[in-house]
């Protein structure tokens, strides 16, 4: 088994359940230590939570209950992070959440609800990340969840839409500012992933799937693979990026 995180440090947020579960894994798989930071311990579909499988299957990993929407909780998840395990050497901002309204009908209070988690989290999760990386010899990866919705237009998605391209073109501007201090910035940016939180909406689904090439949806272990690729050293000279993985939807 290859261990392409051996040694490294990684902290990912929303990672109880979905992407950021198959992420802590392979991770884990790969050689590093885990952070699993989530605002629940048990995952959304049910089993096992997180930490404690990466624990049985070998890894090393702790869960911090933390709401991203909270730059205090975030900086304590980061804290807690270099506090157990000596570094912070990857930071996965993926925890998200989605609400489809049309314009006319979003209200403030859904406004901020969304942009709190899915903008707000990444940003200061990013900032907190950074305050650690630029002290390390090393620098670091931080990971951002953007998705499909950073790049184009979804029907009854404007507040997710503007939330994920906000990560997008936050990731470009990190990537600029913090490149010189060893610390790469990468996002990215899913189609429909088969997760307990997107099969609750099967007609939004359906119309990703009728127009997409392979004709399938997503796994969350293949986003889990292309993470791995921007959090490792196979991917030293990439940084600004976002990396789509649609199945061809935006082609």
């Amino acid at each position: 088994m290859s261990e392409r995180l051996q040694g490294k440090t990684a902290l990912v947020t929303g990672g109880s359940s979905g992407n950021g579960r198959a992420i802590a894994r392979r991770f884990a798989e790969e050689g590093a230590n885990v952070t699993v930071a989530d605002v629940r311990e048990d995952p959304r579909m049910g089993g096992e939570p997180t930490h404690e499988l990466v624990e049985r299957e070998g890894g090393a990993a702790q869960f911090v209950e933390c709401d991203v929407s909270s730059v205090a909780d975030l900086r304590a998840a980061v804290d807690a992070t270099v506090e157990a395990f000596g570094s912070l050497d990857v930071m996965v901002n993926n925890a998200g959440v989605e609400r489809q309204l049309p314009l006319e009908q979003a209200t403030e209070e859904d406004y901020e609800w969304l942009m709190d988690i899915n903008l707000k989290g990444v940003y200061f999760g990013s900032q907190a990340a950074v305050e650690v990386m630029s002290e390390q010899a090393e620098g670091g990866s931080i990971v951002n969840m953007s998705s499909i919705a950073g790049i184009r237009g979804l029907a009854n998605s404007s507040l997710y839409c503007t939330s994920k391209g906000g990560v997008t073109n936050l990731t470009r501007q990190l990537a600029v500012e913090h490149g010189p201090e060893g610390i790469r910035v990468n996002a990215l940016n899913p189609g429909f992933i088969e997760t307990a939180m997107t099969m609750e909406d099967g007609e939004t689904a359906g119309g990703i799937l009728d127009q997409t090439p392979l004709g399938r949806a997503g796994q969350p272990d293949e986003v889990a693979d292309a993470a791995i690729f921007l959090a490792s050293d196979e991917s030293s000279f990439v940084t600004g990026h976002n990396l789509v993985l649609d199945g061809g939807f935006t082609a």
